[in-house]
């Protein structure tokens, strides 16, 4: 197999993945991340003396491939189980939730994965691609921050959500378009929450619906978490994208106003906010990934793959063998 060179835009876990999975197959893999490290939704926020898992908030595996690289994890110690107690609240009732899905996460914080998939990868941080071209059958890319990468690469991967997927490439490839502009992403408001001391509240985890607010959780309770006591809350999908410009203190008051009625009062806790602009994605999805061989050009993430952690994973793992076929 002739060995090529790739280069994947987006560091999240199924650009990581895809990575991962070239690289086994032979082919030399470069990354491109906006951001200061990997791991997109599957981060960790962290200050002095505390830390909050502020995007994905734990994950489930059902696929065989994908319970193959979970097992991976929790031997490595990347990964563990947890059993919160998860309430139901609705329509000012709480019930228990009941549900066999076993629930993992990062250890000793959600990033850990993604940490060890990048670990020996060339990766390339605080470098926002936003133009590309397609030259003598080359791809080559432009960075916001370093201007002109002077390396083509043989094939081109979009590891980044729809929306951005759109605005990079929809004028290279007409299927982008079209596949990208459905990808219905909404954005999320995220609340996190530091104490003294442990609130008296009688859940670890729970699911709100008809409210603001869609979940909350003791960050605290998850295996191997240290620090101060935090606590992650985070709007509903359909209202944060409706108040997706509103300002930090405006969203922070009604997100506290409506813990409030739950049960969580957050007074005199220190309050930091977080804005996912692209959260959430069709859950429905089930193109998987996307491939153009005649460009050799492909996107994958879990917004083609049912909106999960699994399904961003296979979603990268699945298009690296396409690539190498």
């Amino acid at each position: 197999m002739t060995k090529k060179t790739i280069a994947i835009i987006g560091a999240g876990l199924a650009g990581l993945s895809c990575a991962v999975r070239l690289t086994a197959l032979g082919h030399h893999v470069e990354l491109f991340e906006k951001s200061r490290g990997p791991a997109g939704r599957m981060s960790t926020k962290r200050g002095e003396g505390w830390a909050a898992d502020h995007g994905a908030q734990y994950f489930t595996a059902r696929d065989p491939l994908f319970i193959e690289q979970v097992k991976k994890w929790v031997a490595d110690q990347t990964v563990a189980l947890w059993t919160p107690e998860i309430k139901v609240y609705e329509a000012n009732q709480w019930t228990t939730f009941l549900s066999q899905d076993l629930r993992y996460v990062g250890t000793p914080a959600m990033n850990t994965p993604a940490k060890q998939l990048a670990s020996g990868l060339p990766l390339h941080t605080s470098q926002t691609i936003d133009a590309l071209s397609h030259k003598d059958g080359h791809w080559f890319l432009h960075s916001a921050e370093a201007g002109d990468i002077a390396k083509g690469f043989d094939e081109l991967i979009l590891a980044i959500p729809g929306p951005q997927a759109l605005a990079l490439a929809q004028h290279l490839d007409p299927d982008i378009k079209t596949i990208a502009g459905q990808s219905n992403m909404k954005g999320c408001w995220t609340l996190m929450a530091r104490f003294e001391q442990r609130p008296e509240v009688a859940f670890e985890a729970a699911f709100v619906n008809q409210e603001i607010i869609s979940w909350v959780a003791r960050n605290s309770s998850k295996p191997q978490r240290t620090g101060q006591e935090s606590w992650t809350i985070q709007a509903n999908p359909l209202w944060s994208q409706e108040f997706i410009e509103l300002g930090k203190e405006d969203v922070a008051d009604q997100l506290l106003a409506c813990a409030k009625k739950l049960g969580l009062d957050c007074t005199g806790a220190e309050i930091s906010m977080h804005r996912w602009r692209y959260a959430s994605g069709s859950t429905t999805a089930t193109l998987g990934f996307y491939s153009n061989p005649a460009l050799h050009l492909g996107m994958c993430g879990d917004w083609l793959n049912g909106g999960r952690v699994e399904g961003a994973w296979l979603s990268g793992y699945h298009l690296a063998n396409q690539f190498a076929e």
